[in-house]
């Protein structure tokens, strides 16, 4: 049984929602055409479609509206006295689209404009300028500004709009994110030539590492989470931190031990300014993630930046 309030089964003109009534906007344009070069022909080839094409869809505008718009003949296309009063309302509805097309550009326009990046302190130390030089040459004119802590202040720039995208270390993704791993790390272990763990003869066990006053990051950064985690917990600090490279000064200059990135020592390891200790049992691997607002997938600028991280 069909009703006449619009609701599903109702097939009669006037029923159902508006995108059912209404010619979509291709259909529109086609019809403007017609009424402008008089030749269902022409029209169709000004809009891209073939002639049969361009016939169908016309009948098929006639069929929705419920009346003949076109008069065809061999001479061309006339528009009938509908086709003639739907052709002007044809027109006012193409013309708020184009509006609407120039202010949805102008939006993108001003998103495209800048970027705003968060990164935790590796990640923004040692990869992160390459990517930004990569992208830069993409888009010269977009404005890129990087905020960079600790994996904690990067969900809470995230979160609250202060960022478009965001990079993290640790071993979970912060509540509230999206997340793609983009590359994976290595943490080390750590000391200056003249430490006495630089001339061991054998590997560092876990229990001896996680008893050993080191010199940390600070409390809720990923390579702190990642080292606690591993060890199932961590000696009171020897110093705290709060960025990689003031962690890789105190080591070099002899303060203590250190766990750090493979990214953040390579070259301090070539020069021997710092020593690498191997430890046994113990697995300090992690994820290098790309991070965004769940739900909201990066767009303009922050899409091509993500992909930059994979290529």
């Amino acid at each position: 049984m069909s009703s006449s309030n619009g609701r599903d089964g109702d097939t009669r003109p006037g029923a159902g929602s508006l995108a059912h009534r209404v010619p979509d906007l291709g259909a529109l344009e086609l019809l403007l055409a017609v009424a402008r070069l008089g030749s269902l022909g022409a029209a169709a080839r000004e809009v891209g479609i073939t002639q049969p094409a361009a016939s169908s869809r016309v009948r098929s505008m006639e069929r929705q509206l419920g009346v003949a718009l076109v008069d065809r003949s061999p001479r061309g296309s006339r528009l009938t006295d509908a086709g003639a009063l739907v052709t002007d309302w044809a027109r006012r509805v193409v013309e708020a689209a184009e509006a609407f097309d120039v202010g949805a550009q102008a939006l993108r326009d001003r998103r495209d404009s800048r970027l705003r990046v968060a990164a935790s302190m590796t990640i923004a130390e040692y990869l992160l300028p390459g990517w930004l030089l990569a992208l830069r040459a993409q888009r010269p004119d977009t404005a890129v500004s990087l905020q960079a802590g600790n994996s904690t202040v990067v969900a809470e720039l995230l979160l609250s709009d202060e960022a478009d995208l965001g990079f993290v270390e640790g071993l979970t993704v912060p509540t509230g994110l999206d997340s793609v791993v983009i590359a994976h790390d290595q943490l080390i272990v750590v000391t200056s030539p003249g430490h006495p763990w630089a001339r061991r003869r054998r590997p560092l066990e876990a229990s001896e590492l996680a008893a050993t006053p080191l010199i940390l990051r600070e409390k809720g950064s990923g390579t702190r989470q990642v080292l606690d985690t591993a060890l199932g917990g961590l000696a009171r600090p020897l110093i705290e931190l709060s960025s990689t490279t003031a962690v890789k000064a105190s080591a070099v200059s002899g303060a203590g031990p250190a766990v750090l990135s493979e990214l953040a020592v390579r070259e301090e390891l070539a020069m021997r300014r710092l020593v690498s200790v191997p430890v046994d049992g113990v697995a300090l691997a992690r994820d290098l993630r790309a991070v965004w607002p769940t739900g909201h997938r990066p767009v303009g600028p922050a899409r091509e930046l993500l992909s930059l991280t994979r290529g």
